[in-house]
């Protein structure tokens, strides 16, 4: 049965071929003269800057153009199931391990630009290739919801807006007004993001706030990657049959 794309889901696909597109323009501006894409006079760079620091800015806000998954903070989405019942919020030691984990990964990637063994245009495409990443994350597959935190859904996820902050880890080696910019707008996200958890745990919590029922969910975020799972099992089953039946 097919799925109509909601609204957040058509946007998440607009991002996926914008910032594809960026990424690939950096990438192709890199090969064929590199200094481009590293000073301040380039379009790509001016470009990618305003995309990006206006993405941003728009989850400082309460918008219908923004997925529950980081719109759950605002009061706004708070509906409340129960006065006597307590959050049930993901363990922090889940949350931990992905922090470390992600700052294992670049600090590996730093070392390696320290070093020379690459130069800070493969740091930029490296934050870039993050940025798609993220969407593939929230459309098909992601990795730390599989593997770290076991989240039901993009809608329930502990560490939804810690996204930017993340996508731009990398770019912490290179110091320029675009990128501490990119960084600073980044990290204060995450910082009132955090706060707003510690100070108001309830709205993040499926026991306690009944706007991330799945009942309640208009997005649908949820049906690609069911329905990407569904085909790679018909693939499986298709070309890869089990081998049960009668012995010989």
């Amino acid at each position: 049965m097919r799925i109509r794309l909601s609204k957040i889901s058509v946007l998440h696909y607009c991002k996926l071929v914008f910032r594809s597109f960026l990424f690939l323009a950096v990438l192709v501006t890199y090969i064929l003269d590199r200094t481009e894409i590293l000073t301040h006079r380039a379009i790509i760079p001016a470009v990618t800057w305003v995309f990006f620091v206006f993405e941003m800015l728009l989850r400082f806000f309460p918008s219908k153009l923004e997925s529950m998954g980081c719109q759950k903070q605002f009061a706004r989405n708070y509906e409340p199931i129960g006065e006597d019942i307590r959050p049930v919020n993901q363990s922090w030691k889940r949350t931990a391990l992905v922090a470390a984990v992600w700052l294992a990964l670049n600090g590996i990637i730093g070392a390696l630009y320290l070093f020379g063994v690459y130069d800070r245009g493969i740091l930029i495409l490296v934050a870039l290739l993050f940025s798609v990443c993220d969407i593939i994350c929230i459309l098909f597959f992601c990795p730390f919801q599989t593997w770290f935190m076991k989240n039901r859904c993009c809608a329930t996820c502990r560490i939804y807006n810690w996204d930017f902050a993340m996508m731009f880890t990398p770019l912490v080696f290179i110091p320029s007004a675009y990128t501490y910019s990119l960084l600073g707008c980044a990290l204060a996200l995450l910082l009132r993001w955090e706060i707003t958890y510690r100070l108001h745990p309830e709205r993040f919590s499926t026991a306690t706030n009944r706007c991330l029922d799945c009942a309640n969910c208009q997005e649908k975020l949820c049906s690609h990657k069911k329905q990407l799972q569904g085909f790679l099992k018909k693939y499986k089953e298709r070309f890869f049959p089990s081998r049960g039946g009668k012995k010989k």
